[in-house]
C-alpha cells in the first residue's frame, strides 16, 4: 500500500463524511489494509432518497488493486445490492491506481436510479457466492451460514460439534457480539444433510423456554472449495472481540473475500 497516500485518502474523506454517523473506521492495519464504512443518501427511481451504507475494504496493494466494497441497504433488495455493488466494481476497475473511494460514492450518488431501473441481471442472486471454478459436486464444498440468536447455547452447541463431527465435517462456529456465524467445508451432500439437521431438530428454546426448532437461518454463502482457500482440519467453537480479529481468521484462510462481501454488511 502506497501508505502515505491512503492515509491522506481517508483523512480527506473524513473531512468530507463528516455528518452525523456518516463516516465509520472499522480497522486500519498494515498487514490488512483498511476498513471503513460510508453512511449516504443517493437518488432511487421515483427520486426519493435511498439510505445506502458502503462498506470499502482497501487492502494492502490499493490503489494499484481494487478495493472489496459491499453496499446495504434497508430500501433495496440483496439483488439490488448485488448489482450496485457489481457496477461500483465496474466502475472501480476505470480508476485503478488512483485514490477512488470518493469518486465512487459520487458515481453510485448520481448513477443509482439508473442501476436500479436496469433489469436484475442473472448473477444478482440472493446468496453471495464466489466465483466457482467449475461446476458439479466433485471435492470439498463450503457454506457460510448465519444464525439469528441462540438462546441455549451450551445445548445449541453441542448439537452442533455432534452434526460436524458425524457428517466429517471442518470449519468454525463463530461468535462476534450478537452476530453467530458457522463456517463448514466438506461433501456437499453432507453440508445439505447438515442443513436438514439444523433446520428440523429442536436445538434451542423460545422466549417462553419452550423446546424450537430453528427458523432463523440464512445461507450466505456457498461454493466449492478454491485453491486458495485454506481447508480446516477440525471444527472448532470461536469468539472473537473484534471485527478485526474475525477479519484476520478468515483473511488467513484465504476468505478475505467471503469476509467483505457476506459479512462486513451483517455488522451494525
Amino acid at each position: 500500500m502506497k501508505a502515505e497516500e491512503v492515509r491522506q485518502e481517508l483523512s480527506a474523506l473524513a473531512a468530507i463524511f463528516c455528518g452525523p454517523n456518516e463516516w465509520e473506521m472499522l480497522s486500519c492495519s498494515e498487514t490488512d489494509g483498511a476498513v471503513f464504512r460510508i453512511h449516504t443518501t443517493a437518488e432511487g427511481l421515483v427520486g426519493e432518497d435511498v439510505p445506502l451504507e458502503l462498506a470499502f475494504h482497501l487492502p494492502v496493494g490499493y490503489p494499484s488493486c481494487l478495493p472489496r466494497i459491499s453496499v446495504t441497504s434497508e430500501h433495496l433488495t440483496r439483488a439490488q445490492c448485488v448489482t450496485a455493488k457489481e457496477k461500483l466494481l465496474g466502475e472501480a476497475r476505470k480508476l485503478v491506481s488512483e485514490p477512488m473511494v470518493h469518486e465512487l460514492v459520487l458515481w453510485i450518488q448520481q448513477n443509482l436510479r439508473h442501476v436500479l431501473s436496469q433489469p436484475e441481471t442473472a448473477s444478482s442472486h440472493e446468496k453471495c457466492t464466489l466465483p466457482e471454478s467449475a461446476t458439479g459436486d466433485d471435492g470439498p464444498w463450503m457454506t457460510l451460514l448465519r444464525l439469528d440468536h441462540m438462546r441455549a447455547r451450551t445445548k445449541y452447541v453441542k448439537a452442533v460439534e455432534k452434526w460436524a463431527s458425524e457428517l466429517r465435517l471442518t470449519g468454525r462456529l463463530m461468535f462476534m457480539g450478537k452476530l453467530i456465524l458457522i463456517l463448514l467445508q466438506g461433501d456437499r451432500s453432507n453440508i445439505k444433510e447438515y442443513l436438514i439437521l439444523q433446520k428440523t431438530s429442536k436445538v434451542d428454546v423460545d422466549s417462553s423456554g419452550k423446546k424450537c426448532k430453528e427458523k432463523m437461518i440464512s445461507v450466505l454463502s456457498e461454493t466449492k472449495v478454491q485453491t486458495e482457500h485454506k481447508r480446516f482440519l477440525a471444527f472448532e467453537v470461536k469468539e472473537y472481540s473484534t471485527l478485526e480479529e474475525l477479519q484476520k481468521e478468515l483473511g488467513a484462510a484465504g476468505l478475505g473475500e467471503l469476509f467483505s462481501e457476506c459479512v462486513l454488511g451483517l455488522v451494525k
